[in-house]
């Protein structure tokens, strides 16, 4: 019997046209600028959140110090003062200013200070004795920082025994971690307020 020569059976292959390889080649990268735009708002949104999260944190350290102080004090006088000295709000007039002294007995000294510093615009302490002051906060932009209260929140015009320390600090830029937001590099708003009562009333 006679064997036959069958010629190859199988399909050729067809090559892709230039146009399909354009195609593909245009969807690919749609995919992968795609994806990289989507990385890089996830690592801007980390950013602006870490550093909400760096303000708060800076805050709260701020906050918590001053809050025991007060709640532990005998006494709590709001008024105008700085590094080098303190002058009490006169009765008769709002009780608001920027710094607060604070005296953990019935004695002059010793004192501690919390003052708005308007060279640099940072929220300071300092204590009796000491010739210098540290940084409690960064970037602070209103001047009255303390006011004192009632339990209406109404900013009295005496030293009423009861009365309730407002604080508040409004920052316009964030030191740590440094990131630029909003126009200008300036933080769009961050506020922190408190109101503190003494455990102890005269």
């Amino acid at each position: 019997m006679k064997a036959m020569f069958q010629p190859n059976s199988r399909p050729q292959r067809r090559g892709y046209t230039l146009t399909e390889v354009m195609i593909a080649s245009a969807l690919f990268s749609l995919v992968i600028l795609g994806a990289i735009s989507a990385n890089i708002f996830g690592l801007r949104m980390y950013g602006i959140t870490k550093a909400k999260l760096g303000a708060s944190d800076e805050a709260r350290e701020a906050v918590s110090r001053l809050v025991n102080e007060i709640r532990a004090a005998k006494i709590v006088r709001v008024g105008n003062g700085s590094l080098a000295g303190f002058t009490n709000i006169p009765m008769g007039e709002a009780q608001m200013g920027n710094a607060l002294q604070i005296q953990p007995t019935t004695n002059v000294t010793p004192f501690i200070r919390y003052f708005w510093d308007a060279n640099d615009q940072q929220f300071k302490r300092t204590v009796d004795g000491a010739g210098s002051s540290i940084v409690v906060a960064n970037f602070i932009s209103n001047s009255i920082v303390f006011r004192a209260e009632d339990y209406k929140g109404t900013v009295l015009t005496n030293n009423q025994n009861n009365r309730v320390i407002n604080l508040k600090l409004e920052f316009f830029q964030i030191q740590y971690p440094i990131v630029t937001i909003g126009p200008g590099g300036l933080f769009d708003y961050y506020k922190l307020e408190t109101r503190i009562a003494r455990r102890a009333l005269e």
